[in-house]
């Protein structure tokens, strides 16, 4: 099952007299990813090199060093963390002592690997969406229960006759969600899968 992260982390470490401080955050799009580079890295270092991961998506760069050496081992550390929807920045101050390509790579991919291990982590949960219709005397009761089915109501609109949700709920709860639908609406309500 994968993780993303609950709130950004960082780890520092020094490794030959060089710097190395990675700054992980969890991240939804790709716009947001680039954005939180953006924001972390720091000018004043020598490299600031990154990875990110969402869904099938990922990105990473070695920003100067030698190519294959950090952004590579930098995304192998969130897929090694069974990590998704997270971004890497590990920001490197060089300090005159050569790492070598395979050194680099530890420093780098170790330096995200140790961020990730720290960061206070959350299940990912794959979702099924489905669209339902039900009069305004079922909707406060079905609403009240959709925590404990895990839904998220993604989506409400009004009509004359009640309200058309979307929800999004884990795969092993949908059973449960159409139990409580008849159960509620004596049949009547019928779920969509979207």
């Amino acid at each position: 099952m994968p993780f993303s992260l609950s709130a950004p982390c960082e780890y520092r470490e020094d490794i030959r007299k060089s710097r190395f401080l990675a700054q992980a955050a969890p991240i939804s799009s790709a716009a947001e990813a680039q954005a939180f580079i953006e924001r972390v890295s720091d000018a004043s270092a020598s490299h600031n090199c990154w990875a990110w991961k969402l869904g099938q998506q990922y990105r990473f760069s070695d920003d100067g060093e030698p190519g294959g050496t950090a952004g590579r081992p930098i995304l192998a550390a969130i897929e090694g963390q069974d990590c998704d929807q997270v971004a890497v920045v590990v920001t490197r101050w060089y300090g005159g002592i050569q790492l070598g390509t395979g050194g680099l790579a530890r420093a780098y991919g170790g330096s995200a690997n140790k961020c990730l291990q720290a960061a206070t982590r959350i299940e990912l949960v794959q979702r099924s969406r489905c669209a339902l219709h039900c009069s305004f005397a079922e909707l406060p009761l079905l609403k009240a229960r959709l925590t404990e089915l895990e839904a998220l109501l993604e989506q409400e609109s009004f009509d004359a006759e009640g309200a058309q949700l979307t929800l999004a709920l884990p795969e092993a709860r949908l059973a449960a969600l159409q139990r409580l639908l008849a159960d509620l609406s004596r049949g009547r309500i019928q779920l969509q899968r979207l």
